[in-house]
């Protein structure tokens, strides 16, 4: 998050565009990672059984097994030792994601980037959390996706709203599919309401209701229409 004292000391415009783009970052502070969990189960399948021969996968799976258990207690305890644990290991048996990401190469590495950006983010370094969510190369349908929205989140939470609302559209357009894409609009177009956009919000909340209906099951979009209008 912003340094308040460094915010304090800007102008009165930037004030108000980050203290609103905290809102937005502690609004949606379980969905930060959201996206990410709710597809544990697929990157589990993505590690376990599509990029690996028998003997690297072994050792990969070796390494990762302990601080993917250290991650899943941490997501369904919110756990700031255990994050940390998962990230930075604490044994032989868990050299932690950190180590794994520098150390390892291939699909190994590359997931460890994501789950050490994403344990980042739950501890409060947005900066790291950006670069490691960054390396991590996600070609399917579905985990990609979820760890370009987590970006723009973390884009958001270090105050680059430009970027995030940029970074929230990528991520709606590569996942093409009423689970995330909408989500990631909503969230790109409340963060444009922060900046004054409202014009701009409008389309966004206007395109998920004309191409998301699934959406307006579960959420009231007329209100945030309303509100922009």
């Amino acid at each position: 998050m912003a340094d308040n004292k460094k915010i304090q000391q800007g102008a009165p415009e930037m004030v108000e565009t980050l203290s609103k783009s905290e809102d937005f970052v502690l609004k949606y502070k379980n969905y930060l990672i959201g996206g990410v969990v709710a597809l544990l189960v697929i990157v589990a399948a993505y590690f376990t059984v599509k990029h690996f021969t028998n003997e690297a996968f072994q050792k990969a799976s070796t390494a990762m097994a302990k601080a993917q258990e250290y991650y899943s207690d941490a997501v369904l305890s919110d756990d700031a030792d255990l994050f940390n644990k998962a990230l930075n290991g604490d044994s032989l048996s868990n050299p932690g994601f950190l180590t794994i990401a520098n150390e390892y190469s291939g699909k190994a590495a590359n997931l460890a980037n994501l789950y050490a950006g994403i344990c980042y983010a739950r501890l409060g370094n947005m900066e790291e959390a950006a670069t490691y969510i960054k390396k991590f190369d996600g070609d399917d349908e579905m985990v990609g996706p979820a760890a370009i929205g987590a970006l723009g989140n973390v884009q958001a939470a270090l105050g680059q709203i430009d970027d995030a609302v940029s970074t929230l559209k990528k991520a709606a357009s590569k996942a093409d599919n009423a689970a995330l894409s909408p989500q990631f609009l909503v969230q790109a177009a409340e963060l444009l309401e922060s900046q004054g956009k409202k014009d701009e919000a409008l389309k966004l909340y206007e395109q998920v209701k004309a191409d998301y209906p699934e959406y307006l099951r579960f959420n009231n979009l007329d209100n945030f229409i309303e509100r922009v209008k």
